[in-house]
């Protein structure tokens, strides 16, 4: 099964570069969205392994965004990408939880070198997770 990224950008010609860039040049299934309205329900339907987001956009911040989403997946790594950085919206975004920050414009590279190590740190957090779960089995079977 591919893994799942699912943008989230105000911005129609954002979503679509990115989904461009990362269809284009990984095999990753990508969900894009215009409204992060529309995320928690994209989120009860599907599982997504990253979730990359616009700072700014009308409705919902990326910083605002990032807690709704871990009230409903703690787990799920995040990219926040904006056209406005700044050191103090750069640590809030780090200090909510945001794997990384990167300001626009960027470098394709740079987008998917960003992504492929996020996607190696969510497989390393699914293996210990997995890892974690038949040492338990393992621990209550060797009790009863």
């Amino acid at each position: 099964m591919a893994e799942k990224i699912l943008i989230v950008d105000d911005e129609m010609d954002m979503l679509e570069l990115l989904e461009l860039i990362i269809t284009d040049r990984t095999d990753y299934q990508v969900v894009t969205t215009n409204s992060p309205l529309e995320v928690p329900e994209l989120l009860k339907k599907d599982t997504f392994d990253l979730l990359i987001t616009d700072l700014r956009m009308p409705d919902i911040d990326g910083i605002e965004l990032i807690e709704m989403v871990k009230q409903i997946d703690d787990q799920i790594p995040f990219i926040i990408i904006t056209a406005y950085g700044t050191i103090e919206s750069a640590v809030e975004a780090m200090r909510k939880g945001a794997f990384d920050y990167i300001t626009k414009p960027f470098r394709q590279e740079q987008i998917l070198l960003t992504i492929e190590k996020v996607m190696k740190w969510r497989r390393l957090q699914k293996e210990n997770m997995a890892l974690k779960a038949e040492l338990e089995k393992i621990k209550k079977g060797s009790h009863g």
